[in-house]
């Protein structure tokens, strides 16, 4: 993990209350939901590689979902909050919270990574 920096200075009010208080946007409301373009998903915190596009779907959740992250860049965390057992998916670089994993998602892993938009960056195939 990355020291920790100055990320309010860095980041959105928003992505700092979802990456680095654990924070969660309200569904239906990222732009991402909807992006249907090839392309990567990136930490907003750090940068790092996070999804390729290939494994996006749409969970009808109103998040970004996926069935699966690039090798190595995410770890994952139980969260008992809000009286409940999660699975909390951080980004393995810098700990930011991106969301949670379920095991309710399609082939070929089974897993939902449902992710909020605001801890994301998305950069589009050329």
């Amino acid at each position: 993990m990355t020291v920790e920096k100055n990320w309010d200075k860095e980041l959105t009010p928003e992505q700092y209350r979802v990456l680095r208080e654990h924070g969660t946007e309200r569904a239906g409301t990222s732009p991402l939901n909807h992006e249907k373009r090839a392309g990567r998903y990136f930490c907003a915190g750090c940068g790092q590689e996070l999804f390729d596009s290939a494994t996006k779907y749409d969970s009808g959740s109103g998040w970004p979902s996926f069935y699966a992250p690039k090798v190595g860049a995410v770890a994952t965390t139980v969260d008992t909050s809000h009286g409940m057992r999660r699975d909390e998916v951080q980004c393995a670089n810098c700990g930011g919270h991106l969301g949670h994993v379920f095991p309710d998602g399609p082939r070929p892993t089974g897993l939902r990574y449902c992710m909020n938009g605001a801890a994301l960056k998305f950069t589009p195939e050329k």
